[in-house]
Parts: structure tokens; C-alpha cells; sequence
């Protein structure tokens, strides 16, 4: 099975036209996803490597059948995109775009919370399924298919994560962008118990970093729920409080609410195995995975 997206999804892409529209949504096809349509306001009729383009994602997804969309459209344009999804009726949307206005962040995950719709993003690389379908930007060709769910805060984490589990043989069900801004549309709280329901994922990695209290959220939802081994690593563990460590999200407070140990013990304390390294989270499912 997989989380969130697989051979099923019809994907929406919002900002088709532009150059990073244009590239990714390539890429995507290249890779298998199922690409139905995109969309520019005032370019309805136009067609990019052979996909539709509308003017509006309502008519894109009454017309094509869409259950997703990924917008590539610069910060200040992202909230206005992900409320036209959100109002289409579009159960899944993808935000990539980072230095989203915190407001606007706001308005996007309390609307989307009201409609039902689940937004991952933004700051995010997006969704993948290897093997099966990708909405996003990742390098995709240093997944592979297999019963490990990966859900990051950092994309370069997940990208070397990735890459050592693959070149280990282990593959992946399904990994998912979280996003390092302050609000992120879907915490790890929100996507525990998918992949803890997922037959195909048999351990999962969590790949936080300071600052929030999603990671501390998290444990308790582990305590109750989780059933599955987790596999833990926090970045950040060196920052100095009160100062953002290029992550808008990542930032201690003076009383060290957000710091890396905080997040450690609680995680710990939930019966994950903590990593220190991304090295080492290769080591530990390894282990766990014997």
C-alpha cells in the first residue's frame, strides 16, 4: 500500500507553466506519476508535455478526476493556491514553497482542518511512494520500494537517510516532507497512526530537529497508539537558544522549551530508539528489522 499518494493518485500542478513547474512536473511524469492536469490562471487551454492546463484547479479537478495537487508558486502566492485546492474539494495538497508568511500558513491549516483536506508543507519537498508515485521534488532515483515510512522536518536528512538505506538494501513505503517552517500544514502526530495502519510499513523513521513540541506530541501519541518500532533522530542538538538555525521552525526558546534534549528524553521515553546520526538510524532498523 504506501501512504498519502501511489498508482492511484491523479495530481494536480498548480504553477505548471513557470520554469519550476515546468521542470519538476517532468520529472514526475518521468518517474510514473499519474499527472492529469495543471494549472495558470489565464493559460486554460494551453498544454504543458502533453498535460492540460486550466485556469482554476475546481474546473481542473472536475474535468480530470484529480484527488491531489502540488503547487509550485513563489511564498506570497502559496496561500491564495492552497485555498483555491482546499475549496475544490482536493483531499490531499502539497505546499513547496519556503518562507511562507506565517499568517497566511495559518488561515491555510485551520481552513484545511474545516474542509477535510490534509496539507503537507509547506517548505516542503513533498510526498513519495517509491516505485509507485511522487509529488514533489525529490531526487528520486535514490529511493526504493520497501516497508520503511520516513517522515522528516529536513530534506537533506531524509536525502541522506535515504540514500544510505538504500544503498543498504532497505527500502522505503513511503517518505514525507513535514517542512521546517513554524506551522507545518501536517505534524508527525498527523501521520503516525497512517503509517502505523500502512500493512506495507514495518518500522518508521522520524527525523526532527529543535524548536516546537511536534517531536514531544509525538511521544505521547506513541505511548498510546504506535505499535510499530520508531526510529528517532533530532537535529539541532549544538544550537544556541533563542536563535533560528536556518529552519524558521527551528529555534529554542530562552527556557529551552524546543531544545533537542527535551525531545530526546520524551521520545525515549515513548520507546523509541534514538539515533545520533543518520548513519546510525541505518544501524538501528538494521537491528530492528533482523
Amino acid at each position: 500500500m504506501s501512504i498519502l499518494v501511489d498508482k492511484n493518485t491523479r495530481l494536480i500542478v498548480q504553477g505548471i507553466t513557470g520554469r519550476e513547474g515546468t521542470f519538476h512536473t517532468e520529472q514526475m511524469l518521468e518517474y510514473g506519476t499519474n499527472v492529469v492536469a495543471g494549472v495558470t490562471p489565464g493559460k486554460g487551454g494551453q498544454t504543458v508535455l502533453g498535460v492540460p492546463v486550466f485556469n482554476t484547479v475546481r474546473e481542473a479537478a472536475e474535468e480530470t478526476g484529480a484527488n491531489a495537487s502540488v503547487i509550485f508558486v513563489p511564498a506570497m502566492h502559496m496561500m491564495s493556491g492552497a485555498l483555491e485546492a482546499i475549496d475544490a474539494g482536493l483531499p490531499l495538497v502539497i505546499t513547496i514553497a519556503e518562507h511562507v508568511p506565517v499568517q497566511d500558513m495559518m488561515r491555510v491549516y485551520h481552513y484545511g482542518r474545516l474542509k477535510g483536506t490534509r496539507v503537507i508543507g509547506p517548505n516542503s519537498f513533498g510526498v513519495i511512494s517509491p516505485g509507485k508515485s511522487k509529488a514533489g521534488f525529490m531526487a528520486h532515483r535514490i529511493f526504493l520500494p520497501g516497508h520503511v515510512g520516513l517522515m522528516s522536518r529536513s530534506a537533506t536528512n531524509c536525502y541522506e537517510t535515504v540514500f544510505m538505506l538504500t544503498n543498504a538494501g532497505i527500502g522505503q513505503s513511503t517518505c514525507v516532507g513535514i517542512g521546517g517552517d513554524m506551522i507545518a500544514g501536517s505534524s508527525f502526530s498527523d501521520l503516525l497512526p497512517l503509517f502505523e495502519e500502512d500493512p506495507e510499513t514495518k518500522a518508521i523513521v522520524m527525523i526532527g530537529e529543535i524548536g516546537g513540541n511536534e517531536e514531544e506530541l509525538a511521544a505521547a501519541l506513541m505511548k498510546e497508539r504506535i505499535s510499530k518500532p520508531v526510529v528517532a533522530l533530532i537535529a539541532g542538538k549544538n544550537a544556541p537558544k533563542g536563535r533560528s538555525m536556518g529552519h524558521a521552525g527551528a529555534i529554542v526558546s530562552a527556557d529551552g522549551t524546543g531544545s533537542a534534549d527535551s525531545k530526546i528524553r520524551a521520545l525515549s521515553e515513548a520507546g523509541a530508539v534514538i539515533a545520533d546520526s543518520t548513519a546510525e538510524i541505518v544501524s538501528c532498523l538494521k537491528k530492528l528489522m533482523a
